[in-house]
């Protein structure tokens, strides 16, 4: 398979699973070959949650021993990296479905991603990318297509499954392997907001849209009918948001949610063709049957 071939698979598959109903979406802004020949061929992949220089440089010593054609970080760099705000603008999408106001949701968002931006612009954002150069090494990114993955696989789990308690959450979720090796690190899903007894309510699923959303959304929200958040991370600050709205709070995990994204993106690229995936820097790769 051709880089621009897998690139193109990516960006397919990410808009299947977007959460907005119709889009003319041809590519997301934190999604990028990042460095390298398009046209090579791709057969042999390092694919890791993050990739820095330090991963770049085991990479090159994995291809002068064994062989390597391209390195893929799931986390944006580079240009992907400083255009992450962009993508939040599908988080709009989500909070329509739960039952919020479109012009309330942009609103709050609008502040919020100019926030995002804010933060991105001093970062040192070609870091890695320049690693890639000096080294000759294929360097891709995959974020918002494999998050799009799993925010579908959780808001359907949840569907089919009906919890009743809180905590019914994080029993379902532990069977999941992704969840259950986290749950071995000891960074396993749990409830940080609520009591584990409580009913859940309407849900919200937070898995997708570049990073979190508006710190003051949560109380209208809750005014939506939502009760529940199950989501990848929670700052503290949003968190505090969240517990004077009265919501209760599932993280299932970030850097495991991460795999599962990636884990059923690759699943439906590897229909076509095979590839040999070697796993660094958190992720693991776990096949489902076809």
């Amino acid at each position: 398979m051709r880089l621009s071939r897998f690139y193109e698979q990516v960006i397919k598959f990410g808009k299947d699973r977007d959460p907005r109903e119709k889009t003319s979406i041809s590519f997301y802004s934190d999604t990028a070959i990042l460095y390298g020949n398009p046209n090579i061929e791709v057969k042999k992949i390092l694919i890791g949650i993050d990739i820095e220089v330090g991963e770049l440089l085991l990479a090159d010593r994995i291809r002068k021993d064994k062989g390597l054609d391209l390195v893929l970080s799931h986390h944006p760099e580079g240009k992907a990296y400083a255009a992450l705000f962009e993508v939040m603008q599908l988080q709009v999408d989500v909070l329509k479905k739960i039952g919020m106001d479109r012009k309330v949701s942009q609103q709050l968002l609008d502040e919020r991603k100019r926030e995002v931006e804010r933060k991105l612009l001093p970062q040192n954002h070609t870091r890695p990318v320049d690693a890639a150069r000096l080294l000759d090494m294929p360097f891709m990114c995959v974020h918002t297509p494999a998050d799009n993955h799993v925010y579908q696989f959780m808001r359907k789990l949840l569907e089919n499954e009906k919890p009743k308690k809180v905590q019914d959450i994080v029993d379902l979720l532990i069977t999941i392997p992704e969840y259950k090796e986290a749950s071995n690190y000891k960074v396993g899903p749990r409830v940080i907001s609520g009591n584990p007894k409580r009913a859940v309510g309407k849900i919200l699923v937070e898995m997708t849209g570049g990073t979190e959303g508006s710190r003051d959304v949560f109380d209208k929200l809750y005014k939506a009918g939502v009760r529940t958040l199950v989501g990848m991370h929670l700052s503290e600050e949003h968190l505090k948001k969240a517990q004077d709205a009265n919501l209760n709070v599932v993280i299932a995990g970030h850097i495991s949610s991460d795999n599962l994204g990636l884990n059923l993106l690759l699943d439906r690229i590897e229909k076509e063709e095979k590839l040999e995936i070697l796993s660094c820097s958190g992720f693991r790769r776990i096949r489902r049957n076809f």
